[in-house]
């Protein structure tokens, strides 16, 4: 817009037609205006969202040998950087794929295939695409509003939440004699009911014990479920995550991204399973 602008303005067919540089240099300042009006739109309490595709372009560092591509924004190259500068935060947004070997001749020489593909924004800058922010997030967050939600200022609305503060004051002067018999019945039942639980779990305790095998709650059914059927321990996950170059030995699973356990743990268990029981071969070695 900010180019079409200028040629208007000036009634001239193209922006090459100013001369040699000159209309990308009337280009970069009218960009600048641009962003001055979206500065004033600022300042009236409404939020600037700016929306751009990405485009891969070759990159050279000139203390380096060599050229690798990345992701930018998909604008002039004197404008962009304009836009990078004056924005808090630049958020790049991509499909998160994780590749696996599927015939054991490793991902260098034998056959992959893609999986996972779930929506992720980057918030920092990697050599692979352009990101920043000013807010000290996190380097990858879901594809949700929710993950930055909280930095975004919203207008003044305490008037309805005084509102809404004195109606909760009310209902729980109301009703906190009713809660608290509720309460004391619901923790009669409950301890009457964790006693029976208690003897169960102690007849059960020799055929299933997690807490050898190193399973707890932060691991998802599914998989502990596979890890169980199969006597499969967190160091043995672990060690074959580390070895395929996922991630660091002692990365807690819970720490592992939802779509890497699902799409590849889950997913490929049969493979990853494979691995384990070569690990544990190695082990029996003598010497």
């Amino acid at each position: 817009l900010c180019m079409e602008h200028i040629c208007a303005k000036s009634q001239k067919k193209g922006i090459e037609d100013f001369g040699y540089g000159k209309g990308y240099t009337y280009l970069v300042e009218e960009f600048g205006r641009f962003l001055n009006l979206l500065e004033d739109v600022i300042d009236t309490g409404t939020n600037v969202v700016v929306t751009a595709h990405a485009l891969m372009r070759k990159f050279e560092q000139p203390s380096e040998l060599g050229a690798y591509d990345r992701w930018e924004l998909k604008l002039q190259k004197k404008t962009a950087p304009l836009l990078k500068e004056w924005a808090d935060t630049v958020l790049f947004a991509n499909y998160k794929i994780y590749v696996i070997n599927v015939d054991g001749q490793g991902a260098q020489k034998g056959k992959n295939k893609a999986q996972g593909g779930k929506r992720v924004m980057y918030t920092s800058h990697h050599p692979c695409w352009d990101a920043k922010n000013r807010w000290d997030l996190e380097p990858e967050l879901e594809f949700e509003y929710k993950s930055i939600s909280q930095h975004i200022p919203v207008k003044n609305n305490e008037p309805k939440q005084k509102e809404t503060q004195e109606i909760k004051t009310e209902t729980k002067t109301e009703n906190i004699t009713d809660q608290q018999e509720i309460k004391t019945e619901i923790q009669t039942e409950t301890n009457t009911e964790s006693s029976d639980n208690n003897i169960e779990k102690t007849d059960t305790d020799n055929e299933n014990d997690d807490d050898f095998f190193g399973i707890d709650s932060t691991i998802p059914e599914n998989l502990a479920q596979l890890m169980r059927a199969n006597s499969v321990s967190v160091p043995e996950i672990q060690e074959v995550v580390s070895q395929k170059g996922y991630y660091p030995e002692d990365t807690p699973i819970k720490n592992y991204d939802p779509g890497f356990i699902q799409g590849v743990l889950v997913g490929a268990w049969t493979q990853v399973f494979e691995e384990i029981q070569t690990n544990r071969e190695l082990l029996d070695i003598p010497f």
